[in-house]
């Protein structure tokens, strides 16, 4: 699947299923809330704190897919090609950070 379609898929979703997009400002606050049950499992479960059992079946993969659910609803309102976006950003760090991470001592 590329973004161009995921993005078309969403919509589709949201059509047949969602009413309407929520408002950009509930969308940023739901891709907060996602991002905070991403960021919930990375610490307990790879981090130092300890797991709560009530998280311990959390499906990390299921949190990313709803931050990218969120991320490409937000495009779609905002008719952001993130398709292209996200090809033209590669392209600008590529070139900015050709050299950046090889000179990392903290990398080697």
């Amino acid at each position: 699947m590329n973004i161009k379609n995921a993005q078309k898929q969403v919509d589709n979703w949201i059509l047949k299923y969602g009413v309407r997009y929520f408002d950009i400002m509930t969308n940023m606050v739901q891709l907060t809330e996602e991002v905070g049950e991403v960021a919930r499992i990375i610490s307990r479960r790879f981090g130092e704190q300890s797991e709560k059992d009530s998280d311990k079946n959390k499906d990390l993969g299921e949190e990313l897919s709803d931050v990218l659910f969120v991320v490409l609803c937000i495009a779609n309102q905002t008719g952001i090609d993130l398709e292209k976006a996200f090809s033209e950003k590669l392209k600008i760090k590529s070139e900015r950070d050709k050299d950046r991470h090889d000179k990392n001592s903290k990398l080697v």
